[in-house]
């Protein structure tokens, strides 16, 4: 909980960058002025070919004291995963000590058990999750971006900025101070962010990172709206807070009712965010599962500004990607670099937003809470067993060295993607019991390097005969 002296600080915090954005509400720009001038960074890369040709990236509403310059300057960052969004593999004692099996999400968190007790737990983990500590850790560890995950039901939204409904139940709302905090801490330290919204009504995947494991509904009735209600609401109270606003998580776009309407939300979401904030404010969109490919031309300026792709690199999820040796994993990376390359060089500044080190599923409840791994074949019957996952995920003392120069081969070639084109930011800081995933325990036991741009395999991609 926050103390009361805590509660004082946040207050004055939130009063003065209200003050801040009436002020900055008597600047908005029209959309056409938007598009006829001002900050033309996304002007295609095969059009800059040197730093000095590109326009300038100063941006007023930056939080950080020297703005970035995107498609200049390479992001190198880490998402804070499963803080203010739950997610059963990253943090299993908080479902575990529920004693329900049935509790497999945020929304079940909050449906099947008491509020208050719900609540409690979330407050505490809000609270000492992420704590400045790993602000300052991420910091020295040479990254320069955050990218931080929000679901709808902790914007707090009222009556009188929707015209749609403003329930969250059963979801606990109460994150949206600690995030509050967490920009502060961003800004004080350095750190520049990307705040992305997780989770949206009806749920845009069906994935339990969207806060609602089933179904994906997001596509119907009012739920496309009130989420372009809540993007407007996030850039006009926190866009001089943050740097990038990304409009959405992971749209399920395999799904045919979600990939009809994606397009034109990521539309109408860019226009939101620059009536409500500005020309300062990037956004960011995601290819939906459909390959950066299916965004050619989209977006792109002079159409718009200021807009990033996010194309997120799992190796783990397919029978035929899981299968693959070690050194296919690395080649696997590499013709990833090639095809992101390509897209960025005449398309939108893009970013590696979401990749890690696992090379297996066997992380607990990866795949969902009670659900197994491909790669022991506790997933599903009649399909390919790959092996034992012991020594592949949990504990990092049970990592080979072996393993892990593997792991640190695999870090390299993956960073080369994100350095190839505009950045990259690795999934996740932390987790319980999967130190194959944690950023922070990757720079404990060796494979991250204490400083992202050292090489112990320099050319990984030119090696692998890519």
């Amino acid at each position: 909980m926050l103390r009361p002296s805590e509660v004082l600080r946040w207050l004055l915090i939130i009063f003065l960058f209200a003050r801040g954005h009436a002020r900055q509400q008597c600047r908005l720009i029209q959309k056409l002025d938007v598009q006829s001038g001002g900050d033309h960074s996304q002007l295609p890369l095969s059009a800059n070919p040197t730093a000095s040709s590109q326009p300038s990236q100063t941006a007023s509403a930056t939080p950080s004291v020297t703005p970035f310059n995107y498609g200049q300057d390479v992001i190198r960052g880490v998402n804070l995963g499963g803080w203010f969004v739950l997610e059963p593999w990253i943090t299993p004692s908080i479902f575990e000590t529920t004693n329900n099996s049935n509790i497999i999400d945020e929304y079940t968190f909050g449906q099947m058990q008491d509020s208050n007790v719900a609540s409690n737990v979330l407050q505490n983990h809000w609270n000492t999750w992420i704590t400045e500590d790993d602000f300052v850790a991420i910091k020295a560890a040479g990254l320069n971006h955050v990218r931080m995950q929000i679901g709808y039901w902790s914007i707090p939204i009222t009556s009188a900025d929707t015209n749609y409904s403003t329930s969250v139940t059963p979801y606990i709302s109460g994150a949206w101070p600690y995030l509050l905090r967490a920009l502060s801490w961003a800004k004080e330290h350095g750190i520049h962010v990307i705040l992305d919204l997780h989770g949206a009504p009806g749920s845009q995947n069906g994935y339990d990172n969207s806060g609602r494991r089933g179904s994906a509904s997001w596509a119907q009735g009012d739920n496309v709206a009130r989420t372009l209600d809540l993007v407007r609401f996030m850039a006009a109270k926190i866009g001089g807070m943050i740097d990038v606003l990304e409009l959405l998580n992971e749209p399920g776009g395999f799904q045919s009712d979600i990939a009809n309407v994606i397009p034109q939300f990521w539309k109408d979401g860019y226009d939101a965010v620059r009536e409500a904030a500005g020309s300062s404010l990037k956004v960011m969109i995601g290819d939906a599962f459909l390959g950066v490919d299916n965004w050619d031309g989209f977006l792109a300026y002079p159409e718009a500004q200021g807009v990033l792709m996010d194309f997120h690199e799992y190796q783990i999820f397919n029978y035929d990607q899981i299968e693959l040796s070690q050194d296919q994993h690395i080649n696997y990376s590499c013709q990833v670099l090639d095809t992101l390359s390509n897209y960025a060089k005449s398309n939108l500044y893009t970013v590696s937003g979401e990749w890690s080190n696992a090379i297996t599923d066997c992380a607990k409840w990866l795949n969902g809470r009670g659900v197994g791994a491909r790669w022991d074949g506790t997933y599903q019957s009649n399909q390919p067993t790959l092996g034992s996952c012991d020594g592949y995920t949990g504990n990092m003392s049970t990592f080979s060295d072996d393993y892990k120069t593997f792991l640190r081969r695999y870090f390299e070639s993956q960073v080369a993607i994100g350095e190839a084109v505009q950045g990259w930011i690795f999934w996740t800081w932390k987790a319980e019991n999967a130190d194959d995933w944690s950023y922070q325990k990757g720079l404990e036991g060796g494979w991250i390097p204490q400083n992202p741009i050292d090489r112990l395999y320099p050319n990984i991609c030119a090696a692998s005969g890519s």
